[in-house]
């Protein structure tokens, strides 16, 4: 016989994680592709956490192809929504959104060093092209626990105490994450391209509510 009752269970500190599907994706990334070619035939690589790979300059969300507004206005809509499940209580009204985004190429061998997205809120990847793997961890993102002093915890096993995370999105997601949580990308294995476009999402006081674009 049961000696407590239940009243209440929380979960404390956690680290959110979303993903998204991105309607139409197949045309999308398509376009998506094209402009890519044309940027890397224009601009150099700037060097940021990746390696092995073309990085782009500057704004991407900048760009007025349709193809990368159509993208921003999803991104948008994304962490507007991510905002409103974790429950913030600010008042949106004063608040307006800048939203920085890159396009990430990497080739045979390449991939991002372990890093963070400092002064920004949300960070998140959308999925252009990922290569097709069987087996091993080609390609994947992998996202390592902010939380210190947890290796006693190990030993229960349980998922929300595991070190990392690790997971392979499928071409058409977009998935969002806080910016200060560590993550990296394995090597690409495949003699085909992984193309991604990545972004950070900041709201700051400017008394223009966030929106998003159509």
């Amino acid at each position: 016989m049961d000696m407590i009752s239940q009243t209440k269970f929380e979960k404390l500190f956690s680290t959110p994680l979303l993903r998204f599907n991105v309607d139409d994706a197949e045309a999308l990334n398509a376009e998506l592709l094209v402009e890519g070619v044309r940027l890397r035939s224009e601009t150099e690589s700037v060097s940021k956490s990746n390696r092995g790979g073309w990085h782009s300059a500057g704004n991407l969300f900048d760009n007025e192809a349709p193809c990368i507004q159509l993208l921003k206005s999803a991104a948008t809509s994304a962490v507007l929504t991510a905002t409103q499940k974790i429950g913030a209580k600010a008042d949106m009204t004063a608040l307006g959104l800048k939203m920085f985004a890159w396009m990430n190429a990497n080739p045979l061998g390449g991939f991002n060093a372990p890093h963070t997205h400092p002064g920004a809120h949300w960070s998140g990847v959308y999925y252009v092209a990922q290569p097709d793997v069987e087996i091993g961890s080609s390609g994947k993102i992998e996202f390592l626990d902010p939380r210190s002093d947890l290796p006693n915890w190990r030993l229960l096993q349980a998922p929300a105490f595991s070190a990392k995370k690790t997971i392979r999105p499928a071409p058409g997601e977009l998935i969002l994450f806080p910016s200060y949580l560590v993550h990296w990308v394995y090597p690409n294995e495949t003699d085909e391209e992984r193309v991604t476009i990545a972004f950070n999402a900041t709201f700051r006081k400017s008394g223009k509510p966030p929106k998003a674009e159509t």
